[in-house]
């Protein structure tokens, strides 16, 4: 099911007077940067795991097949490595319409490669939305993922682009990687 954020997002920060937001992205936002930026840095946000457990009813899959996607979920002592993104604030309206289908906007500390930490903004799926599919077994989440298309192209794509991604970043995340291994052995219709 469908879970429309656009307006919520809209309403949940205000950039009046800003020039500038740090924007974190931790799955498709890391490969697939369709949107300006004043610059971009490797980061990393504490106490939160990356995990296939949103799903995609507009974007990889359809609303009778969803595909599944990356959202946050929180994880004492865990570490999601991704890509710091300092934007105008006008890239949100582009940005809010992309992740519109559960995700909304929140505050998140990032530390970069250097050590420095600043603010920035993230989307999250929250289990609250009613696009969320939560946890299941590794090799039944490959299988959905493998048999899933949207009109953004086969959900395998998102995830094979995503585990290179973080391959490029020098990421160790079990959990795509994973997946990725249980995607090239395992038929869809297994």
């Amino acid at each position: 099911m469908i879970a429309n954020t656009i307006e919520d997002n809209r309403q949940r920060q205000c950039f009046e007077g800003v020039s500038s937001v740090w924007l974190f992205g931790y799955g498709s936002l890391i490969y697939k940067v369709d949107f300006p930026f004043l610059e971009q840095r490797a980061a990393s946000i504490e106490g939160w795991a990356r995990r296939f457990w949103q799903g995609s009813h507009d974007h990889r899959g359809t609303p009778q097949a969803p595909g599944r996607v990356v959202t946050l979920v929180e994880q004492p002592g865990a570490r999601c490595r991704g890509m710091a993104y300092r934007v105008a604030p006008e890239v949100f309206t582009h940005l809010d319409e992309r992740e519109k289908n559960g995700y909304l906007r929140f505050t998140t500390a990032m530390q970069f490669d250097d050590g420095t930490r600043c603010d920035g903004l993230v989307y999250i799926a929250t289990a609250d939305n009613s696009a969320f599919l939560g946890p299941a077994d590794d090799l039944d989440i490959a299988r959905q993922i493998d048999t899933a298309e949207g009109p953004s192209g086969p959900n395998r794509d998102y995830l094979l682009q995503l585990a290179d991604a973080l391959r490029s970043l020098g990421d160790d995340d079990h959990h795509v990687f994973t997946l990725e291994t249980l995607l090239s052995w395992t038929p869809a219709d297994a």
